[in-house]
């Protein structure tokens, strides 16, 4: 900032914007997401805003590498929508583009300078990217599958328990001493409706657990057992 007032003087209100220095700030997309409720294929684009008091309008421009934002052209769009800005406790004094609030399917993209930050929610359908992938994967000739992982991702997400239990059986048979595995044979289990199921491998897993030398992991799997059998008791 340099003891400039940002928005509404160096950053006209109401004017398209670079969103940054020099060339026009680039956005690369590695799959398909969900910026601001809005579809974005794949892709490198350009971010262009345009800030207001009260709403910032945020622009998802086809990739022209242009120089600020000279030659924009609204017809170039891929996508704009509104975003509220959040007034900042602490003035921030370099403009700064980053994610926060990070999840499996979901991310803020932020614009932080001044004491304004324009949060835009990016949102991934996990489910539809991963699971042609794992299903590839569990039918591959690999004999090293990722059972564990396809099982709690399956278990994780509400899809296709009746698969989740058989790979994670097969985990348990590759690992058969691996008692956190079984105990999250019983979480499966439990949600499929099996409560004999998961009982005995809340059990099975208790009585490994309890056998543990080491102190941290032999409680906390001791906890989360009983956890568990208390609730389908």
């Amino acid at each position: 900032m340099k003891g400039r007032t940002v928005f509404g003087s160096l950053v006209p209100y109401g004017e398209v914007w670079r969103t940054g220095a020099n060339t026009a700030t680039k956005l690369t997309l590695s799959t398909d997401v969900k910026l601001g409720g809005t579809a974005i294929p794949a892709g490198t684009y350009e971010l262009f805003t345009i800030p207001g008091k009260t709403e910032w309008t945020v622009i998802v421009h086809k990739n022209m590498s242009q120089w600020g934002a000279y030659r924009y052209d609204a017809k170039n769009d891929v996508a704009r929508f509104p975003v509220t800005p959040m007034a900042l406790n602490n003035a921030v004094e370099s403009l700064t583009i980053g994610f926060s609030d990070l999840h499996n399917d979901s991310a803020t993209l932020y614009i932080s300078w001044e004491k304004t930050r324009v949060p835009v929610k990016l949102e991934v359908d996990l489910v539809a990217q991963l699971v042609p992938q794992i299903e590839a994967a569990m039918a591959s000739a690999d004999p090293k599958k990722p059972y564990f992982a396809a099982a709690m991702f399956y278990f994780e997400n509400n899809l296709d328990l009746k698969k989740a239990a058989t790979w994670i059986d097969a985990a348990i048979a590759a690992r058969p001493d691996a008692y956190f595995i079984i105990y999250r044979k019983g979480l499966i289990l439990a949600k499929a409706g099996d409560k004999a199921g998961a009982l005995a491998a809340a059990n099975q897993s208790l009585e490994m657990a309890k056998k543990d030398t080491t102190p941290s992991l032999r409680d906390e799997y001791v906890r989360l057992n009983e956890a568990l059998i208390a609730s389908l008791n």
